[in-house]
């Protein structure tokens, strides 16, 4: 029998999984039954918690940053392993500091060890926030075929710690027509595949300082989902990029789970985005591992 808890942040929705010390080694087929709506648990994906020491790529955490001491293991609902997940950090944080595994004290960070490097988290007025870091436009710019949409739309490459290619649509209308139950096809295909973001702006698009967009988003490996954190981020990033250089830096995206804020900020090594939003944790339990 292995112990989990359920978690979501705005519905975007996680198996949480404690192995501190690295003993669980979780194969694809195995994260993919657990986070089968049918007959397993149910969720967009796994979160190991695992101590960085205990786990290989740790190492590289810990060289970062040697207070990272927990680890995010995230796997997507297919099994595969992903680089990050917005809304799963900031779950994870939430975890660590529920169950006594770490704290967040006033006016401080939590480092947290993911495959795209160390993540600082901290508290918000909405939950928690998550310092992404660096992001940059990737050159990936590729057309996107969707089911809905009579054209392909050409897509804007942005790297948040793993892929997206941001879409822009015209209307309230095509977004909700989307039919994302198949992924989207790129032109070029991306070898490593990318989230795949469709936005329409708000109306008007800034009010009090704020832009303001509406998203969905198909996630790789896992589907469409209520809520994408780095995703989130990448669609600001995107709409700022192409509204121009009098568009604010603070941002607040509209998801079918809920509403994300975003922010971006001057660092040591360029700009950084932050992304902003609740956490929860929803029921525990027990379940055998076939």
């Amino acid at each position: 029998m292995v112990a989990f808890t359920k978690g979501h942040g705005t519905g975007n929705d996680f198996v949480i999984i404690a192995d501190p010390d690295g003993e669980l080694d979780l194969s694809a087929e195995q994260v993919a039954a657990l986070c089968d709506r049918n007959f397993g648990i149910g969720a967009d994906g796994i979160l190991r918690v695992v101590r960085s020491a205990a786990i290989d790529v740790g190492a590289a955490a810990l060289a970062e940053e040697p207070d990272a001491e927990w680890f995010m293991d995230y796997r997507n609902a297919d099994g595969s392993i992903a680089e990050m997940c917005g809304n799963g950090v900031r779950v994870f944080a939430h975890y660590l500091v529920r169950s006594g595994l770490a704290a967040i004290a006033p006016g401080s960070a939590l480092p947290i060890g993911t495959r795209a490097g160390v993540r600082d988290v901290t508290r918000s007025e909405t939950g928690y926030q998550v310092d992404l870091g660096r992001w940059k436009l990737t050159g990936d710019d590729s057309l996107v075929n969707v089911e809905g949409l009579s054209v392909p739309r050409p897509g804007l490459g942005i790297d948040v710690g793993n892929p997206h290619v941001v879409v822009a649509l015209a209307s309230e209308h095509e977004l909700a027509g989307l039919e994302l139950h198949r992924a989207p096809e790129l032109e070029p295909a991306l070898p490593s595949g990318a989230n795949i973001e469709f936005v329409v702006p708000g109306d008007p698009l800034v009010r009090d300082g704020i832009g303001h967009v509406g998203m969905r988003v198909f996630e790789r490996g896992v589907g469409e989902t209520l809520s994408c954190g780095t995703g989130v981020a990448a669609t600001a990033l995107a709409v700022r990029h192409w509204a121009g250089e009098r568009a604010p830096d603070h941002w607040r995206v509209e998801v079918p789970g809920g509403s994300l804020g975003v922010r971006m900020f001057p660092a040591e090594d360029g700009e950084h985005v932050a992304l902003a939003g609740p956490a929860q944790l929803v029921f525990h339990g027990e379940i055998d591992l076939v």
